[in-house]
């Protein structure tokens, strides 16, 4: 019989280190150039603003869009896959999920850094124009600043810095559509009055993008979890045959039950947005009730999910799951809010609890994996 206790991935080597910075610094410099010239071009008749139409903060936010497109998908195909294997293992379509995903997410939040970037600096300093010099500088360092992130964060990809992008995204995207929308009065009603055409051009936009692209990095986010709760179940197997016992049937880590309902919320999420609540109401609802059956699932059987977790894992689940029963409740029947309150709670929870469960999956792996190994040893 032959076990293989050290199963997660080694630290990184100084030289793939070396590496991603090379990669990264060359990158940056290249989309600073690039970027700089674009602006020398754009600003040649006129003094831009630093924000609104034909703003600096217009010409950044695509040029840096373009940066950090070019530079996630390197970082993804000439390192990560390299350091990371088994994202090859996947089929084909889902290779090519995985990387539309991380090249969207990245491309998306350089773009909106840019354009709030440029609005705090417009409003702090109103009136100010620059010149064309100034404009075009003031592209190309943001285009190269873009373009070294998202090589270094593609490149150094872990279930970790994606959940923490997945939720910068959301929060992001949900604030520019609360602020974008013509009717100052939406959170009267719900949510998803964001992504209908009452709401205005850009929040409708702002807010359904945000919802499809959530649901798609939700997807990949999945396929680390699950790897790592794969790797769980293997090692909870390999130290029972250590200690001469058959492994467990019934208390083992389900990866297939929780890769079920992540994608199955990931694809409601996507659904949601692909579907605005003014354009089939019955449909959006259905995913939206779909979405929390989901999330309900993963939290009443996280302990049946995921056993061999911390005590306060499983304490935080809970507390969790109560919250979300609490909120709907304050909504109703005691109406102590409106849906939109309730659809905040659980939005928050969820985030939050995905946050928390990719933290615990990777130390729990760390310590199941030192368990087995010091088994073999007594065993000699």
């Amino acid at each position: 019989m032959e076990i293989q206790p050290e199963i997660r991935r080694p630290p990184e080597p100084a030289e793939t280190r070396l590496r991603i910075e090379s990669w990264a610094l060359w990158m940056g410099l290249a989309w600073t150039v690039a970027g700089t010239l674009v602006g020398f071009i754009g600003f040649a008749r006129y003094r831009p603003n630093l924000a609104g139409p034909g703003s600096v903060a217009i010409y950044a936010a695509i040029v840096a869009g373009f940066a950090a497109t070019s530079a996630s998908l390197t970082g993804y195909l000439r390192i990560l896959v390299l350091t990371q294997p088994w994202l090859k293992g996947f089929p084909l379509y889902r290779q090519i999920t995985n990387a539309v995903a991380l090249v969207i997410i990245h491309a998306a939040i350089s773009v909106m850094a840019a354009l709030v970037t440029f609005r705090i600096f417009q409003n702090s300093f109103l009136g100010l124009t620059v010149d064309r010099y100034a404009g075009s500088i003031m592209v190309g360092v943001c285009s190269g600043i873009a373009a070294y992130i998202a090589l270094t964060s593609a490149a150094r990809l872990t279930a970790q810095s994606l959940s923490t992008l997945l939720a910068v995204f959301l929060a992001t995207g949900v604030f520019i559509s609360m602020l974008a929308a013509d009717n100052p009065l939406w959170w009267t009603g719900m949510f998803s009055t964001l992504g209908t055409w009452q709401s205005g051009l850009t929040s409708f936009w702002s807010f359904n993008v945000t919802l499809v692209v959530s649901g798609l990095v939700l997807s990949t986010l999945t396929a680390f979890i699950v790897r790592d709760l794969s790797l769980m179940a293997k090692l909870h197997d390999d130290y029972a045959r250590v200690m001469g016992r058959p492994p467990a049937r019934f208390m083992r880590p389900r990866p297939a039950v929780v890769r079920v309902c992540l994608l199955g919320l990931g694809i409601c999420t996507m659904g949601i947005g692909l579907v605005p609540i003014d354009v089939a109401e019955p449909v959006h609802t259905m995913l939206a009730r779909l979405a929390v059956g989901f999330i309900v699932v993963l939290l009443l059987g996280a302990a049946l999910w995921l056993p061999g977790f911390p005590l306060a894992f499983h304490v935080l689940t809970l507390a969790c799951l109560l919250g979300i029963v609490g909120a709907g409740l304050l909504w109703r029947p005691l109406r102590y809010y409106d849906l939109t309150a309730f659809e905040l709670a659980l939005v928050g929870t969820t985030i939050g609890w995905l946050a928390v469960l990719v933290r615990t999956t990777s130390a729990a792996l760390a310590v199941d994996a030192k368990t087995v190994a010091k088994a073999l040893a007594a065993k000699g």
